[in-house]
């Protein structure tokens, strides 16, 4: 696995090579690239991209026409309108339903995020339902929450082998739906994986906040580094035993040994 920033991963399973979310340009609209920039090597071959929701973070449209030949899974709802901007291959996954690509399951299940293109607040424009994702194969786990914040069914998921959490995202504060690092932590507890990686953090920003002189432009370049240590160490005080691989962009993660099941 390598955490290639934001909130893209790259997992390979199975023989198959996923990515989440995939960013893999320098800048996203107005945001740029904070982080190394990312490696071709990094999303070559991928089979199977798997998209959490429409926000152009998150479904960035310069960055999917990269990947040829990959299928891409877009939430329920949303496949017509990725069609209609020249990408091939889209298929569609509700929450609950499940999709096999040779020794690999996708299992779609509950986010608390919204789910519109334009954010909480607009009413026009492409809407589908924000979601998470279990990626299982060689008998293990891996929970890709995308965006969310807590929600009750969350302590009811498979236990997870590793669980890939927000802990911040790409400004100074956080709009509704989202976990901060504390939060995080709390995710943690319901889900109880063996291991976690924090994600959506260190990749992202507005440039003239990262440049801005005193305590704003200070508090930003702050919260492009602390947030996963924040989070590492609310983890560690709630003495739940769950090992947190804090992973920097566009570094591979470090796995402990993970038991098979069998």
């Amino acid at each position: 696995m390598r955490f290639l920033g934001h909130s893209t991963a790259r997992l390979e399973l199975a023989g198959r090579v996923v990515l989440t979310d995939p960013v893999l340009t320098g800048r996203v609209g107005p945001l740029r690239r904070t982080a190394a920039p990312v490696d071709p090597a990094d999303h070559a071959g991928v089979d199977l991209v798997l998209l959490s929701h429409l926000h152009a973070d998150h479904l960035h449209l310069p960055s999917l026409r990269r990947l040829t030949g990959a299928r891409i899974v877009v939430p329920r709802g949303a496949g017509e309108w990725l069609r209609g901007k020249g990408i091939a291959r889209v298929e569609e996954l509700g929450i609950g339903e499940e999709l096999v690509d040779g020794g690999l399951r996708v299992t779609g299940v509950e986010a608390a995020h919204s789910g519109h293109r334009w954010g909480p607040r607009s009413t026009r424009g492409p809407q589908a339902r924000a979601m998470g994702h279990l990626v299982e194969a060689d008998g293990l786990t891996v929970y890709v929450s995308g965006d969310t914040d807590l929600f009750d069914a969350m302590a009811d998921l498979p236990r997870p082998d590793v669980a890939l959490l927000p802990v911040w995202g790409w400004g100074p504060s956080l709009g509704p739906g989202h976990l901060d690092p504390v939060r995080a932590a709390e995710a943690v507890a319901l889900l109880r994986p063996r291991v976690a990686v924090p994600v959506h953090w260190g990749t992202l920003a507005l440039p003239g906040l990262t440049r801005a002189p005193g305590a704003r432009g200070e508090n930003m370049r702050r919260l492009l580094v602390e947030p996963p240590r924040e989070f590492a160490a609310a983890v560690a005080a709630a003495g739940v035993g769950t090992h947190v691989a804090l992973t920097e962009p566009g570094e591979r993660v470090a796995l402990p040994p993970l038991p098979v099941q069998r």
